[in-house]
């Protein structure tokens, strides 16, 4: 299910540390040795931190949410008192380009403090920098095709990126390909009620939903909304932010079958009921959904209106949830396999890097590898570190390594 392990070693850097609130050792290439000491701040949710020194990443734990107070605090002293310690000596800090994460704000007083250069990371980029560096490229390794998969992270563009396809090497990266943007209706509240996910995605074929399905329970619900209001705040683009999130699409489906429809009690637990039904038939189940394709400013971008009225259509017709559920997966588990490999192959790239949240759905995370282990590329998944936000602090020091390395 949605969890990941989470491998707890002494940091033996040095007996000085044995206080220290870095508890995980990753030795690095030969290539990160002569690094100067880096220290990056993690994101939001699921925070951490990873200090890289001679040549050795050292991790903390998950420190957890910075939005409450407490966590806020044991992030903050656990910087300082790894600051404290005489053979921590920073050279430069990272953080996430969102500038609204108290981490990236703390980042930014702490170096201006030290007078410390300061590096902002995208965050998918970060994601896919960690599994690299989780499973040992050097510094200097060709380009993987990054597949970022989880809820939210700011954008390049400005936009919330979430479901992404980036060709990816320590010094930069491309966007590929993406999900079409859908709009989070009510912003933030949209993580917290998934209903709101499905109805965005279906607001832009509502006419003939509203017309086909009207008989369907879900949108029976969505019809006691205020549909009107949303529509025109998505148009207008009233707190509704496009977002390109595969975990948002996770809730929209879930809601759709009936998993947590008003609300959630805390974070992909629609995407949890979504998973654990699937795995109920999902071997016996073949059949899949069709997604479509497009093109909006160099990128593909996968669209999962077909997908919706088939799977519409299989609510109409009574089909069992668990059915449907698993019907999802493997639309989604296709999508991405043919997408990425026909990348590969316009991009002459062999190894497919995974990362972020979504990759704690084991769904995914087993089938999706034997997808494109059949087309010959090699996947790269995290092994050490978590594939969710706790492991981006890692891929933001590498790549600020990088990108030091590049300018020295």
């Amino acid at each position: 299910m949605w969890l990941t392990g989470w491998l707890v070693s002494s940091c033996h850097a040095s007996a000085d540390m044995s206080e220290s609130p870095l508890t995980i050792s990753i030795n690095l290439p030969e290539s990160f040795k002569t690094a100067p000491q880096t220290l990056a701040l993690g994101g939001e949710l699921k925070s951490s931190i990873c200090l890289i020194r001679d040549g050795t990443a050292h991790l903390s734990r998950p420190i957890g949410d910075l939005e409450q107070e407490d966590v806020y605090r044991h992030f903050s002293a656990s910087v300082e008192s790894l600051l404290a310690d005489p053979y921590c000596k920073p050279e430069q800090v990272v953080i996430d380009k969102h500038p609204d994460y108290l981490s990236s704000q703390y980042g930014q007083k702490l170096a201006a403090e030290l007078g410390l250069p300061l590096l902002q990371v995208q965050h998918h980029y970060a994601h896919i920098a960690s599994v690299m560096a989780d499973n040992g490229l050097p510094l200097d390794s060709k380009p993987v095709l990054g597949l970022a998969l989880d809820g939210l992270g700011f954008g390049e563009d400005g936009t919330i990126w979430g479901g992404e396809m980036l060709l990816a090497d320590y010094q930069g990266f491309q966007r590929l390909s993406h999900f079409k943007p859908i709009a989070m209706i009510g912003g933030a509240a949209a993580i917290h009620e998934p209903w709101r996910n499905t109805l965005a995605q279906l607001l832009p074929i509502w006419d003939e939903v509203n017309t086909t399905f009207s008989d369907t329970d879900i949108v029976d619900f969505l019809e006691k909304k205020p549909v009107a209001t949303m529509h025109a705040m998505v148009t207008s683009g009233l707190n509704s932010p496009l977002a390109s999130s595969c975990g948002r699409l996770f809730d929209g489906v879930a809601a759709a079958l009936g998993f947590h429809r008003e609300k959630v009690a805390f974070e992909a637990q629609a995407a949890i009921a979504l998973e654990q039904a699937a795995s109920a038939c999902f071997e016996q189940e073949t059949s899949r959904y069709d997604y479509g394709i497009s093109e909006a400013n160099s990128c593909l971008q996968l669209e999962w209106h077909p997908m919706w009225l088939a799977l519409l259509s299989d609510i109409q017709k009574g089909a069992e949830t668990e059915t449907i559920a698993a019907r999802f997966h493997r639309t989604l588990i296709h999508a991405l396999s043919e997408t990425a490999i026909s990348l590969c192959n316009k991009h002459g790239v062999n190894s497919v890097a995974l990362s972020g949240g979504v990759f704690q759905n084991q769904l995914i995370s087993t089938h999706l590898p034997l997808e494109l282990q059949r087309a010959g590329l090699t996947v790269l998944q995290h092994r050490r570190v978590p594939a969710n936000d706790a492991g981006i602090c890692l891929g933001q020091a590498t790549v600020a390594l990088a990108q030091k390395a590049r300018t020295i």
